[in-house]
């Protein structure tokens, strides 16, 4: 067992994209901290799903969202044609489709998490099943993080992006940055992907990094009650002030 200081950080590791590929079962082999975000009605999606949970791992939604390139988002993808009956039913259907899962966050998304009455829909369902949202924050101009704040969904959102690219010390800087980050602010969300480079340096260097920083890793809900926690002291602390 590895001591933690009272003060230490928390960061949260959610690796997206988990469904289609059979080297995505490598994901599995990771910390049961790692939360795994699943693709709807994907080949594996399900099946992976159910082993993670089995290994301790928490299960995301990865919801498929409209992007500003045009890219294709697969099956259940969200996009701004879609009416609200229509989009309401795609976002369940994607829940149901991916045992197991607490929360969601967006796939892509870098038009549609623009968009309120979208965002509005999303955050409906979400409340609707309990579910949190992290916000992968494909775009500065979201507006996922006021919707869902207005339904009182529980959200929270990515601060780093592991493997954009997937050299050695490109990776080594990213998880450098989230322990800092999660230092600093207690705590931070890096988000990555099931590439083969990704899962070996993860392997390979989250034991020794984090416990040498003080940074403890945590499944994505669990930074939830670590933000409730600080909102409430801020307020107490804005209502002494006053």
């Amino acid at each position: 067992m590895y001591y933690i200081p009272c003060n230490a950080g928390q960061l949260a590791i959610i690796i997206d994209d988990i469904g289609y590929r059979h080297t995505d079962e490598d994901a599995l082999s990771l910390p049961a901290g790692i939360t795994l975000s699943v693709l709807p009605h994907t080949p594996l999606g399900h099946k992976l799903a159910e082993q993670a949970h089995l290994k301790g791992h928490e299960i995301m939604v990865h919801l498929p969202m409209q992007a500003l390139n045009g890219k294709t988002m697969g099956p259940g993808g969200l996009n701004n044609k879609m009416d609200e009956a229509d989009f309401k039913q795609t976002v369940v259907d994607a829940i149901n489709s991916v045992p197991y899962a607490k929360g969601s966050n967006n796939h892509m998304g870098s038009l549609l998490t623009q968009l309120d009455k979208p965002m509005s829909w999303l955050m409906q369902v979400l409340r609707s099943e309990n579910f949190y949202f992290i916000d992968s924050v494909t775009t500065k101009y979201s507006r996922a993080e006021k919707e869902a704040t207005t339904f009182n969904v529980p959200t929270l959102r990515r601060q780093v992006f592991l493997d954009n690219q997937l050299s050695e010390p490109k990776l080594e800087r990213q998880l450098a940055e989230a322990i800092t980050l999660a230092k600093q602010d207690g705590q931070a969300i890096l988000i990555a992907h099931p590439y083969p480079e990704t899962i070996t340096f993860l392997k390979r260097q989250l034991k020794q990094q984090l416990h040498q920083q003080g940074v403890e890793l945590v499944k994505a809900s669990e930074l939830l009650s670590f933000q409730f926690a600080k909102e409430q002291t801020n307020k107490a602390q804005n209502k002494e002030q006053l």
